[in-house]
């Protein structure tokens, strides 16, 4: 594919791109968008074509040289996206149409907000973005597929993406703000007095049943540790999802390459280790991942995964925790709603009207239910 300034091509693994020109575009600073995270997922063997995500990321280049990005994945089913497409694809096929193959713009199984379009600086953005945009859409065409789907991009490239033709969807998450707290107290103090005292029973709950907490990064993330959490990571996604999506590989990559932007938290109970979660941090945000557990204690989901976070995020001086996809039992936990963006390019005439009506709709209905719940957050009326 090919424009008046530019070149693009559809390059393969993030490897195929190479670790220098990928983060020339992407940074370093959100965890989720540089090349360590990508090359992890794929060489792992966690999103490859024998797992359904077949890495074909998009590259535009000027003069030989790459100056952006659009990760993107060649999927034959829609399972860890947390945008769900289901019915539309189920709406294509009884049509007599075919909804995959598809294409992903994405970070494989990771809910969470950032750059989508990577671009490197000194690049004209809005001229690469729309290159981006448009060459996604004709990558569509080429490779047969039904439809081009970028999820959880920022709300200014998801601007940029309908000024291209491309549907618009929102959702909501649940993030905890930091309001320049030097304590977990002086966050407490902030709630309303029915919240303030079920997190502090639900803290001593845990207290009393003996268990501690270790806040795991850089150096102490070992491989002895990895099969500690991997085990409970096989065991509560095995029940939640059938089969979890990451190898045992994919910690250790990870681990070797990002050690410094990731937090295990630890949960240990008469010096054994019975529960943990996992989180990466970058770009002033903690963002919450996955999370495991080998026996059942009361409220320690969310002292481990919400109120550990907390804690660690006053302790670094981080603006937010992201604490993953769905969930309003957050928000009685301090976590407020708030607004995730996806863009969608869909070739068929009689789909892309179908959805694109029904997504106005749904815009209307998402950012009312974020309005009564943000209404009826935890804070104190003048907080």
């Amino acid at each position: 594919m090919t424009g008046s300034e530019f070149t693009a091509r559809l390059a393969g693994r993030a490897f195929d791109v190479g670790r220098v020109a990928w983060n020339a575009c992407a940074g370093i600073e959100n965890p989720f968008t540089r090349y360590e995270f990508f090359d992890a997922v794929e060489a792992s063997g966690s999103a490859t074509a024998k797992t359904g995500w077949r890495p074909l990321h998009l590259v535009v280049e000027r003069d030989s040289r790459i100056e952006g990005i659009l990760p993107l994945y060649l999927k034959n089913h829609s399972q860890g996206e947390y945008v769900f497409d289901h019915a539309w694809a189920d709406a294509l096929e009884r049509a007599g149409g075919d909804y995959y193959p598809k294409l992903q713009a994405s970070v494989p199984f990771t809910p969470a907000t950032g750059r989508r379009m990577l671009i490197a600086p000194g690049a004209n953005e809005s001229a690469m973005r729309a290159a981006l945009l448009s060459t996604g859409a004709n990558a569509v065409k080429e490779l047969h597929a039904s439809s081009l789907h970028i999820t959880f991009l920022t709300e200014d490239e998801w601007r940029a993406a309908r000024e291209a033709g491309y549907l618009q969807r929102t959702d909501q998450q649940f993030h905890w703000e930091n309001r320049g707290y030097t304590s977990f107290d002086q966050f407490l103090g902030e709630l309303n007095s029915s919240k303030r005292k079920n997190l502090r029973k639900e803290r001593e709950a845990v207290r009393a049943e003996g268990v501690e907490f270790d806040w795991l990064t850089g150096s102490g993330l070992t491989e002895a540790m990895w099969d500690q959490f991997f085990a409970f990571y096989m065991d509560t996604g095995g029940r939640k999802w059938g089969h979890p999506y990451l190898t045992r590989e994919f910690f250790s990559r990870i681990g070797a390459s990002m050690a410094d932007q990731i937090l295990l938290v630890m949960a240990k109970r008469n010096g054994r280790y019975i529960a943990g979660a996992l989180n990466f941090f970058g770009d002033g945000i903690l963002f919450g991942r996955n999370w495991g557990c080998s026996e059942f204690v009361p409220f320690l989901h969310f002292e481990t995964c919400y109120y550990q976070a907390i804690e660690f995020a006053i302790a670094r001086g981080l603006n937010k925790v992201e604490a993953g996809a769905q969930g309003e039992h957050k928000l009685l936990r301090g976590y407020m709603p708030a607004t995730t963006y996806s863009a969608h390019y869909i070739a068929h005439p009689g789909l892309r009207r179908a959805v694109d009506d029904y997504l106005k709709r749904e815009r209307e209905a998402v950012a009312e239910h974020i309005g009564e719940l943000a209404e009826h957050g935890p804070f104190r009326k003048h907080v």
